[in-house]
């Protein structure tokens, strides 16, 4: 699409966060926020974050700005704390608004916003016999939140905005949302009426590629959810990460994670190229952008790298985005 060398170097927002940052105060919080957005500046990066650092984890933005959710003792199966919820959400106000207007002022660099998607905030609140209904009632208010903040967010300036469900590429078959009403809430979130230029409302359906893809279902997940771009795991190598580019309409950008953001040893340049490469016989590189394959903190207390090799991975990505795109963003 035409404006996306604007956001060629990409990366899915959580970064590692300060040593005591929990515990020293609004003051410390805004000034590691800009700490934080002067580092990406430097690492070239097209787009900048708060780097989650307000929040617990990748949830947070909804979960800690909504009303109607009990948190729990209990952890999901991915180590996260259960919420489970009581009766259908009603947000208390913005949920990454004013933070994302405080990025604006800081720097002409794009802002970005990361947001837990609907349907994956349903299938992992709703418990039956507590509160909503069904899990697809549940999830339709969810995405008339996130919904509301996508608009709000466009309006304060932001220009991209990514909604993260590391399920959509391996739906669970005993969720309590089924994959049909999981695309139809999704939709209900990414719709949007009005675009203004140089907006992008990605989704990121999974950490990883799974060990094969199922062509059919991810045909419809494409066809059906409005997204511009689909930030895709592109870390390994495998055939059924291909098999994710493949099935993209012509008409959508695609983000592809290159590098690993679970270790701290660097890849192979000739190896990351030669599968570009390959992505490429499949889809337009200019309709191409690169990052890393996950946020590098997507649980605040439990950081995947150390931020010196957070740094390292970062500036691997805009050095690949230059071998793909010379100085042309």
């Amino acid at each position: 699409m035409a404006d996306t060398f604007n956001y060629r170097i990409d990366h899915h927002g959580s970064l590692v966060r300060p040593a005591g940052l929990a515990t020293d105060g609004p003051e410390a919080l805004d000034a590691a926020v800009r700490d934080a957005v002067a580092h990406q500046r430097k690492l070239r990066s097209t787009v900048v974050t708060d780097g989650d650092y307000p929040r617990e984890d990748f949830r947070g933005a909804v979960l800690g700005n909504v009303s109607g959710l009990r948190r729990t003792a209990q952890r999901t199966a991915d180590g996260l704390t259960r919420w489970v919820a009581q009766s259908l959400p009603k947000a208390n106000g913005p949920l990454a608004a004013d933070w994302a207007a405080r990025l604006a002022g800081l720097t002409v660099i794009a802002p970005k916003v990361s947001l837990p998607s609907p349907a994956y905030l349903a299938a992992t609140t709703f418990e039956p016999g507590h509160g909503p209904g069904s899990a697809r009632e549940l999830g339709d208010a969810f995405a008339e939140i996130v919904h509301a903040e996508i608009e709000l967010l466009v309006s304060k300036g932001v220009r991209l905005i990514q909604l993260n469900n590391p399920l959509l590429l391996d739906w669970p078959d005993d969720s309590a949302l089924s994959y049909d009403d999981a695309l139809t809430v999704e939709t209900l979130a990414v719709r949007l009426d009005e675009r203004p230029e140089g907006v992008r409302v990605g989704v990121c359906p999974g950490w990883a590629a799974p060990a094969a893809v199922d062509r059919a279902r991810l045909e419809r997940l494409y066809a059906q959810v409005p997204a511009d771009r689909w930030v895709l795991p592109f870390d390994q190598g495998t055939d059924a990460e291909l098999d994710l580019v493949r099935a993209l309409p012509e008409d959508r950008d695609v983000c592809l994670g290159v590098v690993d953001a679970t270790v701290p040893a660097l890849e192979d340049v000739d190896t990351v190229m030669a599968r570009i490469d390959a992505a490429a016989e499949l889809k337009d590189i200019e309709d191409m952008a690169v990052s890393p394959s996950r946020g590098f903190a997507d649980v605040a207390a439990r950081p995947l790298l150390t931020a010196e090799d957070q740094r390292r991975k970062l500036v691997l990505v805009e050095t690949i985005a230059r071998y793909c795109w010379g100085n042309e963003f």
